[in-house]
């Protein structure tokens, strides 16, 4: 099985309170900031991890799983650090943040994904910083491709199809898909019995959440294929979308404390207007 799991590097959300606007607004002031991989996609790596492995054996790949990302040489540590704990080879698409959206996004994993036809093509249902939920669903329609989204469980068959049960209001809804097809993932896919391919015992449990790296496959990981290509020989498509400006939003006035109940909705009703 062979699994393509873009992944996008995003600013610690743990660190928003360090984001700076440049002067004039015109764009975000990154200094300060600290990278990490998208949460969701950590989820999608490890599903792709566990999809080609016995989860008994996890040193030993069963498939072939390819990590890719977007943006400067500055995305190369999080697509190292993907290969550290088990992605088999990796792709940056040279692009900076303001020639990417959603759907530039989408078309140029088109293109990449025609050209090293995957089984399966896994994402994170969204990424923590625009939370736009997008790139997945338009993939799959650019690729005519089956398609799941929100996935929390995984279950691979003895016939190589994909046993999905996907979260929804109303609970669980569960679909089989037939490859070559598109999954996003969701928080619950990396908990100890949501994901399994064929080779795994269904007794076997995995750990809760994502798999770190030991020093030495941090180490094997610089040996690793990393390839490098432009955004233009996979994609002519523009951005749809601009950001004109950028504002930091208000400050928000200090608290106070009132004596009775009577203070607090003349308060509510004549200073924060919600009443």
């Amino acid at each position: 099985m062979k699994i393509l799991v873009p992944i996008k590097r995003v600013s610690d959300p743990d660190n928003a309170n360090k984001i700076k606007v440049a002067p004039g607004g015109a764009a975000i002031d990154a200094g300060g900031l600290e990278w990490k991989i998208n949460p969701f996609d950590e989820y999608a790596l490890e599903t792709a991890l566990r999809l080609t492995e016995n989860g008994a054996q996890p040193k030993q790949r069963e498939g072939e799983v390819v990590v890719v990302s977007f943006g400067p040489k500055e995305v190369e540590p999080i697509l190292r650090s993907a290969l550290a704990t088990g992605a088999s080879r990796a792709i940056r698409v040279e692009a900076e943040d303001s020639q990417l959206d959603g759907g530039v996004v989408a078309a140029a994993l088109k293109t990449l994904v025609e050209a090293e036809k995957p089984d399966w093509v896994i994402l994170g249902k969204q990424a923590v910083d625009g939370d736009s939920n997008q790139v997945g669903q338009m993939l799959a329609e650019l690729l005519d491709a089956p398609m799941a989204t929100f996935a929390a469980t995984i279950k691979e068959e003895a016939d190589g199809r994909l046993l999905v049960g996907r979260e929804v209001d109303g609970g669980l809804h569960k679909v089989r898909l037939t490859g070559p097809g598109v999954i996003t993932v969701d928080l619950r896919v990396v908990a100890p019995e949501s994901v399994y391919s064929n080779k795994t015992d269904p007794s076997f449990k995995y750990q809760e959440g994502v798999r770190f790296a030991p020093l030495p496959a941090i180490m094997q990981a610089k040996k690793k294929p990393l390839d490098t290509k432009t955004l233009a020989e996979l994609t002519d498509k523009t951005a749809a979308m601009n950001y004109t400006k950028f504002e930091l939003p208000a400050g928000r006035k200090a608290g106070s404390k009132v004596a009775s109940v009577a203070e607090l909705v003349a308060k509510l009703t004549n200073e924060a207007k919600v009443l």
